[in-house]
């Protein structure tokens, strides 16, 4: 959620207006910046809406070789101007930006801050009122009161901060929420997301939680929250800046949908060998094989490519699997068996929920790894382990390709585990050849993208709602199509097992319901055509996405034959394409669907 972007020692206002372009794809509802051209001349400008309404507003004179910007997700206060980031103390000497939620800004408010007078709503103002204040009281420099500010401050946060007694410096602290340094060549860069400077520095820092910086053109000094300094090493983040970039597409999400079998690709030039056998580091296959069960935790797109994963470790490793929500776990503790292993899903790295969980795992000592797309992201960091999804950058708000690498990672580590614990599954699992042929699968189902059009355009947009079933692992995509659907088209769509449909929600099946069936279980498949039936005779429109094995005349797509366990990775694609279609048929923003941000960085 929220965007940031900060400068020094540089033209700041077109690199702070195309890096908070570059992070549109997290959700925001208002955007704003704060420019200082240290000669005597600042500027404030913010817009409700799109990036391109402030660009609007911006006048050519308004230049600065230091900047701080923002993109906002409402969470205190309206989407308004006055909300909307950076905020200022009410005698105009401090500005900041902030990304996180501050838990306690009331009880600052009311303890330190009688008689202020604020222009928002916002817990943000609260913490630049606040920084202000002590500086005043206590005659202290702009870094020595935001330092004292933040022994305060409890909550999440990734805050920049500018005094324009000495604006050639950008203050930064976090805690919880992303931020790194980038480092350029006269100038340095602060942002939430490498992705949004690509164009200016591959050089970065990772910055920790308790981190508190000064930045300068020329250099930077981070210490911890007691005032020691620490150090944190640069490194060279390898992803190439026109892989964030649209190309030829219209949107995003169908750019991302078409690479899916180069990550099927990829993944496997990079974790298996020329004869299939995995390439993963064996301190990670010795953790995994030492657990009596394994406990995936996720949210969103990545719990139901969790629920494939428990199939997947089940089946070749033999290790008793189970799947839940970080959200519910980080409160509500599951008890565990005797030697656990924690796996946390993330396209990320940065999701708040899966983060709390992980921190209890540290707390009592229980071993974890992560599978990320973001390399040095909080989650793993923080993790004993880190296995990268390796899919590019994923700017979409609905996860497609991040899903399909979570699934083939978990099958390679599952291969790994079972091969050591001598599981014949495992060991008979020719992965390689698998994953060849779920690319070429997919890329069949994408080269004939024109037919989820038709269906969408016939089925669904006329629709208020729509069902998906499915039994066995079917059932696992059923609901990330669902999630699918509903995301970016705001069709109500519910992904049930096929049998529960009659169990009471048949009730809401009538004249042109849709219901999009899957069936690429062996065992249930004559199970699920029967529940066909059941549907049909009350009205519905079913489309039917069916594995080759189980196809019938009439079906509405036939997949190519796969492993049932990998059976996802083509199962989900024509889900993915139908809820792009609907969406872009309907007029919508596929990329940024309403109310959705990218990463939930925020409980």
């Amino acid at each position: 959620m929220c965007g940031i972007v900060g400068v020094v020692g540089k033209s700041a206002r077109d690199l702070i207006l195309n890096g908070l372009t570059n992070l549109e794809y997290r959700g925001y509802d208002s955007a704003g910046m704060y420019l200082n051209d240290l000669a005597g001349h600042e500027y404030l400008v913010k817009a409700v809406g799109r990036i391109s309404n402030l660009k609007e507003k911006l006048t050519p004179e308004q230049q600065g070789l230091v900047g701080i910007g923002h993109t906002r997700w409402a969470t205190h206060g309206k989407p308004t101007v006055d909300n909307a980031h950076p905020h200022f103390d009410e005698t105009k000497r401090f500005y900041l930006v902030h990304n996180g939620v501050i838990e306690n800004y009331l009880e600052l408010k009311e303890k330190y801050l009688q008689g202020v007078t604020f222009k928002s709503e916002t817990d943000t103002e609260v913490v630049v009122q606040l920084i202000s204040k002590l500086a005043r009281e206590n005659n202290l420099d702009g870094f020595s009161a935001f330092k004292k500010a933040l022994k305060l401050v409890k909550g999440s946060y990734a805050f920049l901060l500018v005094d324009n007694t000495q604006p050639d410096h950008v203050y930064i602290a976090k805690n919880k929420s992303p931020m790194m340094l980038g480092l350029g060549n006269g100038f340095n860069i602060i942002a939430s997301d490498a992705i949004s400077v690509l164009d200016q520095t591959k050089t970065f820092v990772d910055l920790q939680d308790g981190d508190v910086g000064d930045i300068t053109k020329d250099g930077y000094t981070i210490e911890n929250l007691d005032g020691e300094k620490v150090t944190r090493e640069p490194h060279v983040l390898d992803i190439d800046p026109n892989a964030a970039s649209k190309g030829t597409y219209e949107f995003y999400m169908l750019k991302e949908i078409d690479e899916q079998p180069g990550v099927m690709r990829r993944l496997s030039q990079d974790y298996l060998d020329e004869n299939g056998e995995p390439l993963v580091d064996q301190k990670i296959v010795d953790a995994v094989a030492n657990a009596d069960r394994i406990y995936i935790f996720a949210a969103g797109t990545s719990y139901h490519a969790g629920l494939v994963g428990k199939d997947l470790f089940e089946k070749y490793t033999g290790i008793p699997t189970e799947v839940g929500y970080a959200s519910e776990a980080g409160y509500h503790f599951p008890i565990m068996s005797k030697r656990p292993l924690f796996i946390f899903l993330s396209q990320s790295g940065e999701t708040a929920d899966s983060r709390v969980v992980l921190k209890e795992a540290n707390k009592r000592g229980i071993t974890s790894l992560t599978m990320t797309n973001v390399e040095g992201s909080t989650l793993s960091r923080e993790a004993d382990f880190t296995m990268l999804l390796k899919a590019g950058p994923e700017i979409a708000v609905a996860s497609t390709k991040a899903y399909t690498a979570q699934i083939a990672l978990q099958a390679i580590l599952a291969k790994a585990v079972g091969e050591k614990l001598a599981n014949q599954d495992a060991k008979d699992f020719d992965l390689k050849h698998q994953l060849a042929l779920a690319a070429e699968g997919i890329q069949e189902i994408v080269d004939g993208k024109e037919r989820f059009a038709e269906l969408a355009k016939k089925y669904l947009i006329a629709s208020r709602n729509a069902f998906y079933i499915g039994r066995g692992i079917d059932h696992a995509v059923a609901l990330e199509g669902a999630l699918k659907l509903k995301e970016v088209s705001y069709i109500q769509t519910e992904g049930f097992a096929a049998a529960e449909l009659k169990h009471g929600t048949i009730s809401l099946i009538e004249d042109g319901t849709p219901v999009i069936a899957l069936i690429n279980d062996p065992v249930t498949a004559d199970l699920t055509r029967g529940n066909i039936q059941e549907v049909t005779s009350r009205g519905a429109s079913v489309i039917t996405i069916v594995g080759k094995q189980f196809a019938k005349e009439n079906d509405d797509v036939v997949l190519p034959d796969l492993n049932y366990y990998l059976s996802p990775l083509l199962t989900v694609v024509p889900t993915q394409l139908l809820a792009y279609y609907a969406s872009k048929e309907k007029g919508l923003d596929v990329d940024k669907p309403r109310n959705l941000a990218k990463s939930v960085t925020v409980e």
